[in-house]
C-alpha cells in the first residue's frame, strides 16, 4: 500500500476510514482518520481500499458525503434482476458500471457499501457477490415486512404503556395484553421471570424485578394494590364461559315467557306448609328453607327443603361442566364468586320468599331421644313463607313469639337432636368465628360471629338431612359423595378438666381432630356422632351436594342413576382436588385481609388468650385476639402459661409478604 490511500476497516464493530500514512514494523501500518486519531492497521483487516485516488485525511468528510448520495437500495433492486436470471456474481466495480456507467473510486466505494449492507438480493462469496434466487428474495422480504411490523408494533406498545402510565385513557390491543400477561405471569411464578417482562421493565427504566413487576400492573390500572394473587394462582375460573352464561340467559328468558322448563319428576305439592328460610341478611343464594307439620296423632314431622337445582341442569351440559370445574362456590372477604351464573343462582335456583319453587324435601319424625324414627324424601313444590334473619329468629324465640310456634318446635328439636348427638359421641368444638368482609378499595371490617341459637338450630337440621340422605343412600345402595372422619384420640378427661373451658379447651381438643374424608362408601362420621352421612343441603355452592341430588332424584324417579359408581369415583376425585385449592385460596386471602386489618389498627392494643404451645422449648405459642376471633402464632418473650391474658400490638405487618410480628404492651395505657 501506498501513502494516501484511502482504506476502510472495522473499529469496534464500526465502519471506519482512514488514510495510510507509514508502514509501522513489518506487518502493520499507520492510517489516520478524519479526526487525526492515528490506527494501526494490519492488511489483512481491511475490509476495502478505494483505489485509484490518493487521500489526505481532510478530504474523508467530505468523500463520504458524496458517497452518500449514491446509496439508494433501489438501485441495487434494479441490478439483482438483470443479473438474477443468469445467476452471474458481480463484484463491486462492475456493479458500479453496471447502475452507474463509471468505475470511479467514490462510485465503486459507493457500490460496495451497497453490498455489503445488502441483505436481500446479494450473497458475499469472497471477493464477488452472487444474485439471491427469487424465492429466497421473496422470503427475505417477507421476513423484513414482519419484524418490520413488529418494531412498529412494540414502538406504538410502548407509546401506549407510557400514555397509561402517564395517566391517560388507552385502549389496548390483543397484541398488548398478550405482552402484559408476561408481567402478570412473573407476578404469579416469581421463580420464573419471563424475559418479555424483563425487557418491558427495562424499556421503561425500571428495574428488572419482580416487585417492580408488580407495581407496573398497579401504576397501569390493570390490578389493584389489592390484587388477589392466591387467586390468579389457582385454578378457579373468575368469569364464566360465554356458552355458559348464554345458557344461563336462555333459561331466564324461557322463564320470563312462561315457557314451561320440562321437569321428569313428580312433585309432591307442600305449597300450604309455611316454610322459613334462615340466612345471613347478605345471603342471595337460599338453598334451605324449615317447616313443621303436625300429623293427625299430634306427632311433629319436621321438613327441610333444599332447593332444586338439577331441575335446571342436565348430567353433563354445560351447567354441569362448569359447576364440576369449579367445585364449589368461592368465599372471599371482597364477595362471592358463584358455582354457577348468578342470574340462575340467586333466581330461579333459590328458595325464594312467596314464590313457588322446586324442591327435594326430606321429612323428619324423631324419636323421644332425637334419633330419626322415621322419614320420608321427596321432589317437592313448596311456596315460602319468610325470609329470616339469625338475628330475627334469636329474637322470636327470645320473645316466644306465639304467633309463630313452628320456630319454636324447630328449636326444641335441634336442642334434643344435639343431647342425641352428644350422647352417640359426638365432639363439640365451640372456637370464636369471625367473618372478614371489604368494602370499596380497603374498608376492612372483621365481625365476631357470637353464640346464637338460631346458627345452632339451622346447622342440627342441615346434619339431620345429611343424616337422612345418608341412610336412604345407603339402604338403597346409591353411590354418592358419603364424608365421615375418624375418631379422634383426645386428651383424658382428666387433663382436658383441668383445662379453662372456652377456647384454651376447644383448642386442645381440635388439634386432635383427624381430616374428614369423602368416599363412596358410608363411614361414621365422629365429630358428628353419626354412623352415615352425605352432604345435600347446598347444591347450588357445592358441587358434591349436587351429585347427590342428581342421585337421588333419579332413584325417587325409579330411573337409571346418571352416576355409575366408577364414573362418581373419577368425578370425586377431581371435585374434592378443586374443593381443597378453592379452600386454600379462601384461607390465603382472609389472611391477606386479615393482616391488612391489623396494619390498619396499629395503634390499638389487643388482648389476647394463649390457647396452646406450638413449640413450648421455643416458646412459640398460638395466641387468640379475643375480639376478633383471630389466631396466630407467637413468640413469647417471656415465661408464659396455657390460657393466661395479656396484651398485644402490631410491631410489623407487611400484608403482601404475610408477615406479622406483634410485642407484648406491659403497661397499656
Amino acid at each position: 500500500m501506498e501513502k494516501g490511500t484511502l482504506v476502510e476497516f472495522k473499529v469496534n464493530g464500526d465502519r471506519r476510514l482512514a488514510v495510510i500514512e507509514k508502514p509501522e514494523g513489518k506487518k502493520d501500518w499507520i492510517a489516520i482518520d478524519k479526526n487525526g486519531t492515528n490506527h494501526k492497521v494490519r492488511p489483512q483487516k481491511i475490509d476495502y481500499l478505494v483505489k485509484g485516488e490518493s487521500f489526505k485525511p481532510s478530504d474523508i468528510e467530505k468523500f463520504s458525503q458524496e458517497v452518500e448520495k449514491y446509496l439508494d437500495p433501489s438501485s441495487l433492486e434494479v441490478a439483482w434482476e438483470l443479473l438474477m436470471e443468469e445467476s452471474t456474481p458481480i463484484t463491486p466495480p462492475e456493479l458500479a458500471g453496471l447502475i452507474f456507467s463509471e468505475e470511479t473510486p467514490l462510485l465503486c466505494y459507493a457500490s460496495y457499501l451497497l453490498l455489503s449492507d445488502d441483505k436481500i438480493y446479494f450473497k458475499k462469496k469472497g471477493d464477488i457477490y452472487e444474485p439471491r434466487p427469487t424465492t429466497q428474495v421473496e422470503e427475505i422480504k417477507h421476513q423484513i415486512e414482519i419484524e418490520t411490523q413488529k418494531r412498529k408494533e412494540k414502538e406504538e406498545f410502548f407509546e401506549r404503556l407510557n400514555q397509561a402510565l402517564a395517566g391517560e385513557e388507552v385502549t389496548w390491543t390483543d397484541n398488548d395484553l398478550i405482552k402484559l400477561d408476561f408481567v402478570e405471569r412473573w407476578v404469579l411464578q416469581p421463580d420464573n421471570p419471563p424475559k418479555q417482562a424483563q425487557e418491558i421493565l427495562e424499556n421503561i427504566d425500571r428495574s428488572k424485578t419482580v416487585q417492580e413487576a408488580w407495581q407496573l400492573l398497579i401504576d397501569l390500572k390493570l390490578w389493584s394494590e389489592h390484587e388477589n394473587l392466591f387467586l390468579r394462582r389457582s385454578s378457579y375460573p373468575n368469569n364464566f364461559p360465554l356458552e355458559v352464561a348464554e345458557m344461563a340467559q336462555s333459561i331466564i328468558y324461557d322463564i320470563s315467557k312462561g315457557i314451561e322448563i320440562p321437569d321428569l319428576q313428580p312433585r309432591l305439592d307442600l305449597t300450604a306448609h309455611k316454610v322459613y328460610t334462615i340466612d345471613d341478611e347478605s345471603t342471595k343464594e337460599i338453598d334451605d328453607g324449615l317447616s313443621v307439620e303436625t300429623l293427625e296423632d299430634g306427632t311433629l314431622r319436621y321438613w327441610i327443603h333444599i332447593a332444586d337445582p338439577t331441575r335446571l341442569i342436565t348430567p353433563h351440559d354445560d351447567l354441569d361442566l362448569e359447576a364440576r370445574k369449579r367445585s364449589t362456590s368461592l368465599y372471599l372477604p371482597t364477595g362471592m364468586i358463584p358455582m354457577f351464573p348468578p342470574v340462575l343462582a340467586t333466581g330461579p335456583m333459590s328458595l325464594v320468599q312467596g314464590q313457588i319453587c322446586p324442591a327435594l324435601s326430606f321429612g323428619v319424625t324423631l324419636d323421644e331421644a332425637g334419633g330419626i324414627k322415621d322419614y320420608e324424601i321427596h321432589s317437592t313444590h313448596i311456596k315460602p313463607t319468610y325470609r329470616l334473619t339469625y338475628h330475627d329468629v334469636d329474637e322470636m324465640l327470645h320473645l316466644d313469639i306465639q304467633a309463630e310456634p313452628e320456630v319454636k318446635q324447630l328449636a326444641e328439636a335441634s336442642k334434643l337432636r344435639s343431647q342425641w348427638r352428644r350422647d352417640n359421641g359426638s365432639v363439640m368444638i365451640s372456637m370464636p368465628e369471625a367473618i372478614i368482609k371489604v368494602q370499596g378499595e380497603d374498608d376492612v371490617t372483621i365481625e365476631l360471629l357470637h353464640d346464637s341459637f338460631s346458627r345452632t338450630l339451622v346447622a342440627e337440621m342441615m346434619i339431620l338431612t345429611g343424616e337422612v340422605a345418608g341412610r336412604f343412600c345407603q339402604e338403597h345402595d346409591i353411590p354418592v359423595p358419603f364424608r365421615g372422619q375418624p375418631q379422634p384420640e383426645l386428651p383424658p378427661h382428666e387433663e382436658l378438666i383441668l383445662l379453662p373451658a372456652g377456647p384454651v379447651r376447644s383448642s386442645a381438643i381440635r388439634r386432635c381432630m383427624p381430616k374428614s374424608e369423602t368416599g363412596l362408601s358410608p363411614i361414621r362420621h365422629s365429630s358428628l356422632g353419626l354412623n352415615t352421612y352425605t352432604q345435600v343441603t347446598s347444591p347450588i355452592r357445592r358441587y358434591t351436594d349436587l351429585l347427590a341430588h342428581f342421585q337421588i332424584k333419579a332413584h325417587l324417579r325409579g330411573d337409571e342413576l346418571p352416576f355409575a359408581r366408577d364414573e362418581m369415583q373419577s368425578i370425586l376425585f377431581n371435585v374434592t382436588s378443586t374443593s381443597s385449592e378453592a379452600v386454600l385460596v379462601e384461607r390465603q386471602t382472609n389472611r391477606y385481609w386479615t393482616l391488612q386489618y391489623l396494619k390498619q389498627h396499629s395503634d390499638e392494643v389487643w388482648e389476647v388468650l394463649m390457647l396452646r404451645w406450638l413449640r413450648e422449648d421455643d416458646r412459640l405459642a398460638l395466641i387468640l385476639f379475643e375480639d376478633i376471633g383471630l389466631e396466630f402464632p407467637y413468640k413469647c418473650d417471656r415465661p408464659t402459661k396455657v390460657g393466661e391474658t395479656f396484651m398485644l400490638e402490631v410491631a410489623y405487618c407487611d400484608p403482601h409478604r404475610d408477615e406479622i410480628r406483634f410485642k407484648e404492651v406491659v403497661n397499656p395505657s
